[in-house]
């Protein structure tokens, strides 16, 4: 089946044009925001070829189709007119109800989502630096490094503005103004205020002077705060002078209200999260990846990995490095990738074990839906594997101070993302990788699993989607 096919297959099987209020697409996932999920079967969305998964979760029908997913969604573009950000004139009252959890995962994802390829990109050229530096392949002084280290600086930097474009599609409303918001935190003549002490008066109201690039959750509460200004602004500012009072207005209600309280409050409170991450990590360091070692998959197969987001990104700029994810995705990639290939070495079916092969190297270089869902979901037994392997990968992470100093993958295709100061970091990381592959490979060998017969057609949705 041709990918135009697929996308086709795809649209019509998810209600049509008609149904669906929203759509958007992450690494692997189409993100459909539907009007009803009342009449779509999930079973029918899933035989599609082409498709390896279907997710009902936090607002989000999301149709997992792995390393094309951007041709597919250009394509389902061409059926028809669809938004592809959060429209301003959404009628809450029309929209399906959802739970307090289902909404709040639908918010984090729908914020973090977009800006994720720009973690991503800055995290990948640090640690192409990283690599480069650690083999004297580059010059720390010389100019390629700096422009190279201010251009990766730029993606943490600037992270308020790019929140704050995010934030305005789910809160529903304006980008530009949000945006600004978020620019007038980093203003270079605000911070120097701070040579004035930690809190200026300004016509009698005290503003604390906090360092905002990097930031994350004050630029949240600001345009959260903003999206309810704006629509007061709206209802009381005549039509007559509205495009240029509303914004004008807007403004000087939110300028005080952000330098006064909403961002010293969200820089305490991103404070008190890294302070809390750090406390976790001193005390039981292993917990956290050992947990995400054994139970990412799961995470991955609910949405529930985005509720990690926050946390791991505010880390992120904060720190220089995070322990939420990356030290416990690694090895339970890795996990997924040993489960998929020690299936291909044990399975009769020939067209399960190409399948099996292809997926499980994508899984190893960090990209685990086929393996996860074409594979390893589908015979249930090697789930148990993966989540012991994983465990035991993250346990060995945790208990040796693995961290990750920059977004991006989760595999070997970025291992450079483990490279920083001391040269043991990266060398417990790859540790961890074999713990994870041989524990899983081994356990997966012993326990087995009902093989698909060796007569039987296996469908490989990524062979279908380059066709």
């Amino acid at each position: 089946m041709s990918m135009q096919e697929t996308a086709s297959r795809i649209l019509q099987e998810v209600g049509g044009e008609e149904n669906v209020d929203n759509l958007t697409h992450c690494v692997t996932r189409l993100r459909f925001t539907l009007k009803s999920t009342e009449n779509v079967d999930e079973g029918r969305v899933k035989a599609i070829p082409g498709v390896l998964g279907v997710v009902n979760q936090g607002g989000q029908f999301q149709v997992i189709i792995g390393q094309e997913v951007a041709s597919a969604y250009n394509e389902i573009l061409k059926l028809g007119t669809f938004s592809t950000s959060t429209p301003l004139d959404i009628n809450e009252d029309d929209a399906p109800k959802k739970g307090v959890v289902n909404r709040i995962l639908d918010t984090v994802a729908g914020i973090f989502s977009p800006i994720m390829p720009v973690i991503a990109g800055v995290g990948m050229i640090k640690a192409l630096l990283s690599i480069l530096k650690l083999f004297s392949l580059i010059n720390p002084e010389g100019e390629l490094y700096y422009f190279l280290s201010f251009i990766a600086d730029a993606g943490y930097y600037f992270l308020p503005v790019y929140l704050a474009a995010s934030a305005a599609r789910k809160f529903h409303c304006n980008m530009f103004m949000s945006m600004l918001l978020g620019a007038m935190l980093l203003h270079p003549n605000f911070s120097a205020l701070g040579e004035s002490g930690d809190i200026i008066s300004v016509i009698g109201l005290p503003v604390r002077i906090v360092t905002y690039s990097s930031s994350v959750i004050p630029i949240l509460l600001i345009v959260l705060v903003y999206s309810y200004v704006e629509k007061i602004a709206e209802k009381v500012v005549p039509s007559i002078i509205k495009f240029i009072a509303k914004p004008l207005l807007s403004l000087l209600i939110m300028a005080p209200i952000a330098f006064c309280v909403l961002g010293p409050l969200g820089g305490f409170l991103g404070d008190a999260l890294v302070s809390g991450l750090l406390a976790i990590q001193d005390v039981i360091p292993w917990a956290l990846p050992t947990i995400i070692g054994a139970f990412m998959p799961f995470l991955v197969m609910t949405g529930m990995h985005y509720s990690l987001l926050p946390a791991y990104v505010n880390s992120l700029s904060a720190l220089g490095y995070e322990t939420i994810i990356g030290p416990g995705n690694l090895p339970s990639n890795i996990a997924q990738g040993a489960a998929a290939l020690c299936v291909a070495l044990k399975t009769k079916n020939r067209e399960f074990r190409q399948l099996a092969i292809s997926s499980g190297v994508t899984a190893l270089l960090g990209v685990t839906e086929p393996a996860l869902f074409g594979v390893n979901l589908r015979l249930k037994r090697p789930l148990i594997a993966m989540a012991i392997g994983g465990g035991l990968g993250g346990l060995y992470a945790g208990l040796t101070g693995v961290l990750r100093f920059g977004g991006g993958g989760a595999g070997l295709a970025a291992i450079g993302l483990y490279v920083g100061p001391n040269p043991m970091n990266v060398t417990n990381a790859l540790i961890s990788c074999a713990i994870a592959f041989v524990a899983t490979f081994v356990l997966m060998w012993f326990i087995g699993f009902e093989d698909i017969p060796a007569d039987e057609a296996v469908d490989d949705p990524m062979e279908a989607l380059s066709k």
